[in-house]
């Protein structure tokens, strides 16, 4: 996802993503060590959109406190 597609989504939506996104990094690193996947790249780049998606929402969340 691009930062500006991110920023786009409302706060509670924001968290319920951060979370999927959590449980879909959890289910690819346990199928990387069954063997399953030899894809690496794909959970770096989740940990990426999470990362991005956590900033955001800490961005929108001191917002809303002020």
């Amino acid at each position: 996802m691009k930062i500006a597609e991110i920023r786009k989504i409302s706060t509670k939506e924001l968290a319920t993503e951060c979370t999927k996104t959590r449980e879909e990094i959890a289910e690819m690193r346990r199928r990387l060590h069954m063997g399953e996947v030899q894809n690496v790249r794909g959970i770096r780049n989740k940990r990426k959109d999470l990362a991005r998606m956590l900033t955001v929402l800490s961005e929108q969340l001191a917002k809303e406190s002020m």
